[in-house]
């Protein structure tokens, strides 16, 4: 009987946390673009998430691994890796996935906000550790790529995705400027057609 009762509370944790885990990270990514990193505090995001700060606290030791987790794991930043059957097309899929988050109005928020507080300290490495992860989800678009022929394995697919995505957020974040229809089919072609060369 006891072990059922641990099993049952096991598995109602399980299925509150996700849940909870949801909304911290929305009142963290939400507070990060209110009050910038030097005002994210985890006692705010305790109170606008409505979960107890103790439980924050044993979840997250403090506000930058919690960043962290918001960034890698909301579902907010999400983007599907895509595979459409050639590099030219998984790029375009993917690079209009950069527009659509950066071009949004709740998202492109938490991107100026990463911006705005600058690239040092702890948020230097929050900001570090989401592009390494979100490269990571990536690199099956370039391995299959290579496996197909058309790139070259010494292809060094940091350097791709930097141009891509360094040319969206030049564009929309800094410039302030429309993309206009075709951008994201421009800037990849550029990319490839320098590949090429």
């Amino acid at each position: 009987m006891r072990e059922r009762t641990t099993s049952n509370l096991r598995a109602q944790a399980a299925n509150r946390g996700p849940r909870a885990a949801e909304r911290i990270y929305e009142a963290t990514l939400e507070l990060l673009t209110e009050h910038g990193y030097q005002g994210l505090t985890v006692e705010a995001v305790a109170e606008r998430s409505g979960v107890n700060k103790t439980t924050i606290y044993r979840w997250w030791p403090s506000k930058a691994p919690l960043l962290r987790s918001a960034l890698l794991h909301s579902r907010v930043l999400d983007v599907e890796i895509p595979d459409t059957g050639t590099l030219r097309g998984d790029l375009i899929a993917l690079a209009g996935q950069m527009m659509r988050l950066v071009g949004d109005q709740r998202t492109g928020a938490v991107a100026r906000a990463m911006l705005s507080d600058g690239a040092q300290g702890e948020l230097a490495t929050v900001a570090r550790d989401f592009f390494a992860d979100r490269l990571e989800r990536e690199r099956p678009l370039f391995a299959r790529a290579v496996a197909r022929g058309e790139l070259a394995a010494t292809a060094d697919p940091v350097l791709l995705i930097d141009l891509i995505a360094g040319a969206v957020w030049m564009r929309v974040l800094l410039r302030q400027s429309p993309a206009g229809e075709g951008f994201v089919e421009s800037v990849v072609d550029v990319v490839l057609a320098g590949l090429r060369a």
